[in-house]
């Protein structure tokens, strides 16, 4: 299972964040806004999710930075 842990503004910001927790060994899923029917914009918001269980690990790379 997986937790909403942040919504970012962008597909590039959600990318930066992507590459940051996989250097710390977290995995994180980003998902788009469900658009029926449309492609999504790369402008549109993101929303990250990490496993259930690893938001306490994702907190405290945030805390690092």
């Amino acid at each position: 299972m997986w937790v909403e842990f942040m919504t970012v503004r962008n597909a590039y910001v959600a990318e930066t964040w992507r590459e940051l927790f996989a250097a710390e060994g977290l995995t994180l899923r980003v998902v788009p806004p469900v658009d029926r029917g449309e492609t999504v914009s790369k402008r549109a918001p993101r929303t990250l999710y990490v496993p259930t269980g690893k938001a306490h690990v994702a907190r405290e790379i945030l805390r690092k930075i």
